[in-house]
């Protein structure tokens, strides 16, 4: 059997909330309620969103999609009015990034996860890339 990645557990205020917004700005099936967790299933991989009234550490996840994804996404996002940004440090307010001559975008969750949607793997494109990700050129 080859290994995958089956699921993860993200803390939230409001799973249910948290969960919907997810699912909601990608576009995917709503959530589903296993005991204590809102389940996001993302392909054969599923954010399992559990509720804390602890602190929570935020983290970050990354989603590929197809270029009319992207469009979809990034439409749902900017009619929302979120602050989204180019780079994982929030440099770049209110720009999308083109590396490795796709397209990426981060934005926060309602939990402060920073969520990041792009259209090619890091690195695919190269060093002849019209656009290499900053992380080869380092």
């Amino acid at each position: 059997m080859a290994v995958t990645f089956n699921h993860t557990i993200i803390h939230a205020r409001d799973n249910q909330a948290s969960a919907a917004f997810l699912t909601e700005i990608l576009g995917l099936q709503p959530h589903r309620i296993l005991a204590h967790f809102a389940v996001v299933q993302v392909g054969v991989t599923s954010l399992d969103y559990l509720t804390t009234d602890g602190e929570i550490t935020p983290r970050h996840f990354a989603f590929q999609v197809s270029e009319s994804e992207f469009d979809e996404i990034f439409a749902r996002i900017t009619v929302r009015g979120l602050s989204y940004w180019a780079d994982p440090f929030r440099n770049q307010p209110g720009a999308i990034n083109h590396w490795d001559d796709g397209r990426g975008v981060y934005f926060d969750d309602p939990d402060g996860h920073l969520m990041e949607v792009l259209t090619r793997s890091y690195g695919s494109g190269g060093l002849d890339a019209e656009h290499p990700n900053p992380l080869l050129t380092q």
